[in-house]
């Protein structure tokens, strides 16, 4: 392949949204990347015993003191929004701005009440009907799961 060649391969793909190209024949391969290779933030999760691996012996911990009454968590009275996806929970549209919903304010269908970023993008959770904010579950920047109860609401 001469130059010329390459050159416009290259101006192909920075032209376009393709971050990597690659073309192999019997002759000569070619391998044109562009942009940054992503960052990857791992979290360790605690060791479980089935998962432990080979050799892992986990040191005994002193336990605390446990409450000796232990309370079920307080169900609010209505329904639940939950969220659709994994990601963090934003009750505004920026950190300077006021909330989309307040508790005790009364919304309508298709109202937008948080949003649910996962991945970059910006998910709107709205309202599936008229109804009132009874409780907001999550704080502002919290990490949700599928299915976490983002608002109780009361169906009006």
């Amino acid at each position: 392949m001469d130059i010329k060649d390459l050159r416009l391969l290259i101006k192909l793909v920075t032209e376009t949204d393709i971050t990597e190209f690659e073309m192999d024949n019997s002759e000569e391969k070619i391998v044109i990347k562009r942009g940054h290779k992503p960052e990857y933030v791992t979290v360790a999760a605690p060791a479980s015993p089935q998962y432990a691996p080979p050799g892992y012996h986990p040191v005994p911990v002193a336990p605390e003191a446990a409450p000796s009454v232990v309370s079920a968590p307080v169900v609010e009275a209505g329904d639940t929004v939950n969220s659709p996806i994994v990601g963090t929970f934003y009750a505004a549209p920026g950190p300077e701005e006021a909330p989309y919903v307040t508790v005790g304010q009364i919304i309508e269908k298709g109202q937008v009440l948080c949003i649910v970023e996962a991945m970059k993008l910006m998910n709107e959770i709205e309202a599936d009907c008229k109804c009132k904010i009874v409780k907001i579950c999550k704080d502002n920047a919290q990490a949700v799961e599928f299915g976490d109860p983002l608002f109780v609401i009361q169906k009006l």
